[in-house]
């Protein structure tokens, strides 16, 4: 059901035009999330600005996204869909999708054109990767390091190569204790081309040479599970560099003010967005689309980059980022999709590692459990 894309003087959408009456559309919608930060933002972004625009209609949030795929799963064999919108990750997506647990999206019919005319799906463009998936923030995986621990008369690092450079820059490594991330950037700092890490990666001797890579640094790696464990490492100086999300790294910088400094280089990107339950009735449908079409616009997720560091996913937002809404900073800087920080990035591979997953994960551990 196409909606209009026309915006009203009053701020409300035309949902007539598109053959929807207000009565025909749900009053109430479940909206799904992680809880926290992360959801702090969507509420003030754009939950908050639309429920002032629709004051009939209410939301009740359930942060129940890190058990989306079950309970989605659920409701569908006992035909009963109680959400209207989940928030998850793209490999999520990916699963629901597939499952035919999600709807899949017309991006150009049912979402808004970017300020210049382009199209949702060409403003979206690679990080649209799954036909039932609407991308909202990119976060990513990369490294801080301490500035104050940067060797006398020795430039701070500017390559992900840095990390298994052990002679220049001395020190613990921090690393996620799995195979992902860490085995594409031992492939690439092996010299293998960006394009061809996954191909490399997919058979035994590529997997052979990106652990013998790690084995280089092996002995001075702390391993990490949880997204806290970085940033309090550097923080207490026990580790000279170490990989984590972006945005707690944002939040030792920034909030804490250790003496910690970004490496933005071969940062890894992953998604956060919306997946859409199929099932839902059709007055739950129309809502759910006119919500979208504007929390997803061009405006409303530069917006939500106020609230927390991590990339609104449409092209045209990123101009548009402005100032954190509390610490009154430029936001602009700390994104990893800020064009100063994204000259060299890697889209986590989806497919790759769900393929892959299980055989190099016990590899991995095998090869953790070594001397």
């Amino acid at each position: 059901m196409k909606l209009t894309k026309t915006l009203l003087a009053s701020t409300a959408l035309t949902v007539a035009a598109a053959g929807v009456s207000a009565q025909e559309m749900s009053k109430d919608m479940t909206i799904v999330s992680w809880g926290g930060a992360y959801q702090n933002s969507q509420l003030k972004a754009y939950v908050e600005p639309y429920l002032e625009m629709h004051p009939d209609v209410s939301v009740a949030w359930d942060e129940s996204s890190a058990e989306a795929v079950a309970k989605l799963r659920a409701m569908n064999e006992a035909g009963n869909i109680t959400w209207d919108l989940v928030d998850v990750t793209a490999a999520s997506a990916i699963r629901l999708c597939d499952e035919g647990l999600a709807m899949e999206i017309d991006f150009d019919d049912t979402l808004a054109e970017a300020p210049d005319g382009t199209g949702a799906e060409d403003d979206f463009g690679d990080l649209i990767v799954s036909d039932c998936f609407i991308p909202q923030i990119v976060y990513s995986t990369t490294f801080g390091y301490r500035s104050d621990m940067v060797p006398e008369g020795v430039e701070p690092p500017s390559d992900v190569c840095a990390v298994f450079d052990l002679e220049t820059y001395p020190g613990k490594r921090a690393l996620e204790k799995r195979p992902l991330n860490n085995m594409e950037w031992a492939l690439y700092c092996d010299g293998v081309a960006k394009d061809e890490i996954y191909d490399v990666l997919e058979t035994d001797e590529g997997q052979d040479r990106a652990l013998a890579k790690l084995d280089t640094i092996k002995d001075q790696v702390v391993w990490w599970s949880a997204g806290a464990d970085t940033p309090q490492l550097l923080a207490d100086g026990e580790v000279f560099m170490g990989s984590t999300y972006n945005g707690r790294l944002f939040s030792v910088i920034e909030e804490q003010d250790q003496p910690v400094a970004m490496l933005w280089d071969m940062q890894v990107f992953d998604l956060d967005g919306w997946i859409v339950p199929e099932g839902l009735s059709d007055e739950a449908l129309a809502r759910v689309k006119d919500f979208l079409y504007f929390a997803t616009d061009t405006q409303r997720l530069a917006d939500q980059a106020k609230y927390i560091s991590y990339g609104p996913a449409r092209e045209s937002s990123a101009p548009m980022v402005s100032q954190h809404a509390e610490l009154g900073i430029d936001m602009a800087p700390h994104m990893p999709t800020d064009p100063a920080n994204a000259g060299n990035t890697l889209l986590y591979n989806y497919e790759f590692w769900a393929d892959y997953r299980d055989d190099i994960d016990a590899k991995f551990q095998s090869w953790l459990a070594q001397n």
